[in-house]
């Protein structure tokens, strides 16, 4: 990891990623108090909604803003992305109606799905070795993992000493400083291609997708993903609050197995990486997710004293399956797309992988609520077996050459 550290351009643009993650972790604890504020005991449904919005903006905005931005610098974009998303933090303390906030989110949430895919398209640009590169997104797997524990800390730490509005003022000092990072970044030099209409720079990444088998067989693996990621976070305040009986902190306890899953496999993967395939370890993640939600479904079925004991390794091992197929997949994007092509490429991952949440999401919300915990665990664990079977299927074999970046013409 040091090595990677030492890269100066990794290290700013690294540091700029976690500074922003911490403040998007705060603005979500306060849009949960703001919409509380607007709505009371409705705050649910604002939430929701904002989320969906989310979801939509995620998955629309995506690829239209990777077509539009192909041909900007990429220092523009992701400080462009940086300064909307600090605007839209500082207004939205000032919101009165609910209907304002739905609006604010979406453009908030349109600017994060710039800067992420953009983000991620750079640093196979910073880092060609694949050896660094690898140990780059174990890094970036970690910051995501800290930043779900560490966020939610630091804003109770943070409420006990100033109210709730100020957690804005933090967020809107996190993209500020990313942004500032972003702009003393020395970005690699990039060769541009001869400009395109619209609509071929707006499928490009799809295209790539689509004739690309191992992104095929990775667009099966999000749906695995998303499948047990649903049931965790849908799920898991129903199974310790309302089935339990057990107090909220239990709660953060058992989204903390959730993470520290994902973390440990992080760390370990580089070295495994360097010795084992992609291919070999996202399967066998994936394969751990469908097992992982038959054990949830197992521990969901019963009130039990032994329910809670073992489901704190059994969300353990959702997190690790998680971790094992999100950390190398961006070494299948960077090897899919050649330079220019690969915002599209990233982007296409960030748009269609989030289009898996948003049908695995409502799914674990009205089985969970009409047939209960259980049920609701093993209807995903068979949407993620069917997940898994198609990406084993579709995925090269073992021992096949790697495939050379695939170009599309843009």
């Amino acid at each position: 990891m040091r090595e990677v550290l030492a890269n100066r351009a990794f290290r700013r643009l690294f540091s700029a990623q976690v500074i922003a993650l911490v403040g998007t972790g705060l603005l979500t604890v306060a849009l949960g108090l703001l919409a509380f504020d607007l709505a009371g005991g409705d705050a649910g449904i604002v939430l929701g909604t904002a989320l969906t919005i989310k979801m939509i903006a995620y998955v629309v905005v995506s690829p239209v803003m990777a077509a539009v931005t192909s041909r900007w610098s990429r220092r523009r974009v992701l400080i462009s992305a940086d300064l909307i998303r600090a605007l839209i933090a500082l207004g939205l303390p000032f919101v009165g109606e609910v209907w304002q906030v739905y609006v604010l989110v979406f453009v908030l949430q349109a600017a994060s799905a710039t800067f992420t895919p953009t983000f991620q398209a750079v640093i196979p640009d910073v880092l060609p070795d694949e050896r660094l590169y690898t140990r780059a997104l174990s890094l970036s797997r970690l910051a995501y993992d800290l930043e779900a524990l560490v966020s939610p800390l630091l804003a109770a730490l943070l409420l006990t000493v100033v109210s709730s509005n100020s957690l804005f003022v933090g967020t809107v000092l996190g993209f500020v400083i990313s942004a500032t990072l972003v702009g003393t970044t020395t970005f690699p030099t990039r060769t541009l291609a001869a400009p395109s209409p619209f609509i071929s720079r707006l499928t490009s990444g799809l295209r790539v997708f689509l004739r690309t088998r191992d992104l095929r067989a990775l667009l099966a693996l999000n749906l695995a993903v998303a499948a047990g990621t649903a049931m965790v976070i849908v799920n898991s305040v129903v199974f310790v609050q309302a089935q339990l009986g057990r107090a909220q902190s239990d709660l953060a306890i058992l989204l903390a197995s959730y993470g520290a899953g994902s973390l440990l496999v992080a760390l370990a993967l580089p070295r495994v990486l360097d010795r084992v395939s992609d291919r070999r370890v996202m399967l066998a993640g994936a394969a751990l997710i469908p097992i992982g939600l038959l054990a949830m479904a197992g521990v969901l079925s019963t009130d039990a004293a032994w329910a809670w004991p073992l489901a704190l390794p059994v969300w353990g091992l959702l997190g690790a399956a998680t971790s094992l197929i999100l950390t190398p997949s961006s070494r299948l994007l960077r090897r899919a797309a050649s330079g220019e092509q690969r915002p599209a490429v990233f982007a296409a991952q960030f748009s269609l992988s989030h289009a898996c949440f948003m049908l695995c999401y409502p799914i674990a919300g009205l089985a969970g609520a009409q047939l209960g915990l259980a049920p609701a665990g093993l209807i995903l664990g068979v949407v993620a077996l069917l997940a898994v079977l198609a990406a084993g299927l579709t995925w090269v074999p073992r021992g096949a050459r790697e495939p050379a970046p695939h170009r599309v013409q843009l």
